[in-house]
Parts: structure tokens; sequence; C-alpha cells
């Protein structure tokens, strides 16, 4: 390790990632490997002597943004004083587990292949770069440990990713992830607390817990599902803020549900993807519900927790999709009034059931109907936001408004997007990570507007 330390002391390093919530965690596992070895971490890609791109393939748009960017680093010229004679480019998650060395091939300026389930390996593999090696490459098919075991440099003091399960075991026809993550696998509920208890002394305020499905953990240690039990368990650590992300239909129970009623520290706010509103296209992408199914849990939720935020996934283009098919996505969305909706249009996934799916809908019938989805999402989301007005909420603030330095940004427990001015005499610094009530008075379509109270 002695050896493995000094030959990173000089070197500054860049994470760039890619993709969802569990790959952000991913990159602040590299961050605190690289950390504790020694080197330093910088804001840009001109700046590094290492660059390491964390990724995501679970749509083609991300691969072709990969490549270009990884590309375009032929021409990005070393920083002054840098140790190195060529800049060290690593590939590292979905991508670079589906890929393994064959992304040699598409950029031979590449030094480093890694996967989902080898993050342990990576400085190893950086040092072999170092004392010469090229196209270093090493994809696991199966993890011995969970990535919370290694060092951590969390982007915001304030917050904690905290997973709790890794892979996925439901296959659903247009996906990849589990081939890219593998099989479902959980932490013990013992192990979840202690992590958060860690973070709570830290002074976290708010944590999200993750898995690519997180609702079902549990089944493979206890037999089922015993996602309640760790809400209940995490929010009796005294978090302020407790969320997770992402949740299937089919294994949200109704001890779940009742967690919204009864947890003070369980924002209302849930991301619940529908992915289609078509009972033929959910059975051809594998989802294992029906419309009926999943209108029934929306009811469930505002029974027990009125005026919940809830987002969802939409995607439009599905191999067979027809305009009735799309009609009942496009009534679905208007019925349920979202908060916010990513929509997205079918991507191929090779390797996917749905990949080898015969479909000749011409792509601007399915553009026209992506619009047509789109004006409906924004109306939804306009609507929701309307009921905040006049309101006090308790934002947690995260920064300063990209727009404008004087107004301060954050998240309400409905994970809105709330800004306020920096009240006078009031500092940023001293803000960003308290939670303050702000009223609202003015509703945008993505965004609140206020003043501190």
């Amino acid at each position: 390790m002695n050896g493995t330390t000094s030959s990173f002391m000089d070197l500054t390093f860049h994470v760039q990632t890619f993709g969802c919530q569990m790959n952000k965690h991913d990159s602040e596992r590299v961050t605190g490997m690289l950390e504790s070895l020694g080197s330093s971490c910088v804001e840009t890609i001109e700046d590094a002597d290492v660059v390491v791109f964390m990724t995501c393939c679970v749509r083609e748009a991300a691969d072709v943004r990969l490549l270009g960017q990884v590309a375009s680093m032929k021409n990005v010229p070393l920083r002054k004083g840098s140790p190195l004679e060529k800049r060290i480019i690593a590939v590292g998650g979905c991508i670079g587990q589906r890929d393994g060395d064959k992304l040699f091939g598409e950029l031979p300026h590449l030094d480093v292949v890694f996967g989902t389930n080898n993050l342990a390996s990576l400085p190893g593999m950086l040092k072999g770069v170092l004392e010469g090696d090229r196209h270093v490459v090493e994809t696991l098919e199966e993890s011995e440990s969970f990535p919370t075991d290694l060092p951590i440099t969390r982007e915001n003091s304030w917050a904690a990713w905290l997973p709790i399960t890794i892979g996925c075991n439901n296959f659903c026809t247009y996906c990849i992830v589990p081939y890219v993550r593998g099989r479902e696998k959980s932490r013990t509920l013992e192990d979840i607390v202690d992590e958060a208890k860690r973070y709570v002394s830290a002074g976290v305020k708010e944590i999200t817990l993750l898995g690519q499905n997180v609702n079902s953990y549990g089944r493979d240690l206890y037999g089922k599902p015993r996602f309640a039990d760790v809400l209940e368990a995490v929010a009796d650590t005294g978090i302020e803020r407790l969320r997770f992300a992402t949740s299937h239909p089919k294994d949200l129970t109704d001890e779940v549900i009742a967690k919204f009623g009864t947890l003070d520290a369980l924002m209302p706010a849930l991301h619940l993807p529908a992915q289609s509103g078509s009972d033929s296209i959910l059975k051809a992408m594998h989802r294992s519900y029906t419309v009926e199914h999943y209108l029934g849990l929306i009811e469930k939720l505002r029974d027990v927790k009125p005026g919940i935020s809830l987002s969802t996934d939409i995607i439009v283009g599905f191999p067979g999709e027809t305009e009735q098919d799309f009609m009942g996505t496009y009534r679905l969305v208007e019925e349920v009034g979202y908060s916010q909706v990513f929509t997205f249009i079918y991507s191929k996934r090779e390797g996917t059931p749905a990949a080898s799916y015969f479909d000749d809908t011409p792509r601007e019938v399915i553009q026209e109907r992506f619009d047509r989805l789109r004006e409906v999402v924004e109306r939804g989301a306009y609507d929701f936001n309307q009921a905040q007005k006049g309101h006090v909420v308790d934002v947690l603030i995260e920064g300063a408004s990209k727009k404008d330095s004087r107004i301060a940004t954050g998240h309400s427990p409905e994970n809105i997007n709330v800004h306020a001015p920096i009240p006078e005499g009031a500092v940023l610094e001293d803000l960003v990570g308290k939670i303050v009530p702000v009223k609202i008075e003015e509703a945008r379509t993505w965004y609140l507007r206020g003043t501190m109270v």
C-alpha cells in the first residue's frame, strides 16, 4: 500500500459522472479512494492528470456522449507541472462492465476499463498504468463486497446516498441494468443502520436510500421484502429527511405506503416509474403490473399522504406501441398529475430482449407523440406547484442559483426546486446545509420562488 500511496501523491484527478444516483454514489467512492492515496480532486478535466468516467448505458445518448468526450481528450494538453507524460483515462461503470476491452478498439488512447463490481480494483489498475502497463481491464461478474466498504468523499456534507441493495432481478425487456449491475443483493439491516447513524452524527440532514429496485430490499436475505423495516429503522436514527429511489410498482407494499403517514422524517415525495399506460405494452416490457394496479397504488398513497409529490419515468415509442397504447399513457399522466416526469424516446439496447422486437412506426410519429406527452407533463407539473402558493415550506438550502448568486436554491419536502433571495446581511455559506422556512409567492412549472421567513 505504501508504494501505491507514493505513486499517487503528486497526481490530480477528475471524476465525470453520467447516469443514476448509484453512479453518483460510486463516483464518491472513487473520489474517496484516490484522495485517501494522496491524490487531489480538481474541478476540470484540463487540470487533471487522471480522468475517470463513471458511465451509464441505459440509453444510447450516454454511449454517444462518452465516446465523444473520451475521443476529444486526445486534444487536451496536460496541465503545466504534471508528473505524467500522458494523461491517464479510465472508464468505469455500466459501459465499462458491458464493453470491457472492446472499448480499447474504439478509443486506443484509453488506459483503464473497470466494471460495476470492482471499484476497489481501480487504484491498483491505475498504478499498473503508472508503471508502464497499457490497456488495463477488469470487469468482475459479481462483487465480493458492497462499495460501501470503500472510502468516500461525499459531494455535500449535508446529504448522503446510502445504497441498501445493488443489482436487479426484474429483467424488464428494454433494460440493460441487470446485465451490467448483476443480480440483486441486499446489505444487512444492521449494516444500513450503522452507516445511517454515522451520517447523522456527522451532521447529515438528508439521507437517500438507493437501489435499482429499492423496495424489494431483503428478499435475498430474509425470504421476503423488508423495506418497511429499513424505513422505520433509518428514521429512528434521528435523520431529519429521508428519501429513497428507485421503486418498482410491483413491490410497493401497503406496509411501505403506510410509512408515509407515520414517519415524520420520510419526505412526501415518491418516484414511481410507470413506463407506459398500456397494459399490452407493460406486458411486452415485462413490468409485472397493470395500469389498474398502478393507479390503485396512487390512490393509496394519496389517501395516506394527501399532497404527496409523485414523479415517474415514461418511455414513448416502445416497439409495437400503437396510437391507442400511447393515449393510454397520455391519460395516465393526465390523471395522476405528476410533479415531474422523465420522458424518453425508446432507445434500443443490444443484449436486451426488446432489441430484437420488430417495429415500423415512423420516427416522426414517435416524436409527435413525445411532444404531445411533454405538453401534458408540463401542465400537470404547473398545476401541482400552484397548490404551494401562499404556503410556508421548509427548504434544505443547497447553494446559489446558477443564474444569480444572490438567490439561494434548495428543495422542499416534496422535492420541488425552490428559489429565495439571500436575506440582507446573511451569507450564503451560513445557509447551505440548513433547513429554512420559505413563504412561496410564485409557482412556475419546474420551480417555486419565495422569501425566507
